[in-house]
């Protein structure tokens, strides 16, 4: 499903619940992150992992382990830039060689509504009345919950650029469904902050897609090179 929303030079790979990769090998610097983890901890661990493993090989590049980094982040190999994502039952990891894009953040959530409370505290103003609008053209998506996984595939995208932290206050993202009416679409990201460098200009704005369906809502986001 990831992969419909991502150039082609993105090596994608995903796993669902009856997938092999749930019960993927962990190298020991892996091991140590989730030694005192619970076991459907360490299964999504374990499954993301073994989905970036099978996207280095599709890559050409030896398969090696994936430990985190500052805030959480994954360390890639040289010369790689990926993202990874999990929620129930669903885990994805997206690579792609550095020569091809600057960075890129992928995102996947259950398509249900955001638990009471989560809009309020994460949505500026501006785009909670884009998803009363959204929502009234079409109920059936809940794109409250689109929305907030696509704050998270910006922020996946803006870190290995800036080490630095991104509220989800901090950028106003707008959800453009597709005109044929199906369940996907185009983000645009508008950084409220000083945004990083790239190829010595500086970004404030973020691009990228959405889709819902099979009881999931993926999002992404690429940072091209500059032209």
């Amino acid at each position: 499903m990831i992969e419909q929303l991502l150039p082609e030079s993105v090596v994608a790979v995903e796993a669902l619940p009856d997938d092999p990769l749930w019960d993927s090998p962990l190298h020991p610097e892996e091991e140590v992150l989730v030694a005192r983890a619970v076991g459907k901890r360490r299964r999504e661990f374990a499954a993301v992992r073994g989905c970036a493993r099978r996207a280095m090989e599709k890559l050409g590049v030896p398969a090696a382990p994936v430990v985190s980094g500052e805030r959480g982040a994954p360390r890639w190999p040289a010369g790689i830039v990926g993202s990874m994502t999990h929620c129930a039952g669903y885990c994805a990891a997206a690579l792609v060689h550095a020569t091809d894009l600057v960075s890129l953040g992928i995102d996947a959530e259950p398509h249900g509504p955001l638990p009471d409370g989560v809009g309020a505290s994460v949505f500026l103003p501006a785009e909670t009345e884009r998803l009363r609008r959204l929502a009234e053209q079409d109920p059936a998506v809940h794109w409250d919950r689109i929305l907030f996984s696509a704050k998270e595939s910006v922020y996946k995208a803006w870190f290995p650029l800036t080490r630095a932290w991104l509220d989800f206050s901090e950028a106003d993202i707008t959800l453009r469904p597709s005109p044929d009416g199906a369940p996907h679409g185009t983000l645009h990201a508008e950084l409220l902050v000083p945004g990083p460098l790239v190829g010595g200009r500086r970004l404030q704005v973020l691009d990228g897609r959405w889709a819902a369906g099979n009881a999931l809502v993926t999002t992404t986001i690429v940072i091209p090179h500059p032209a």
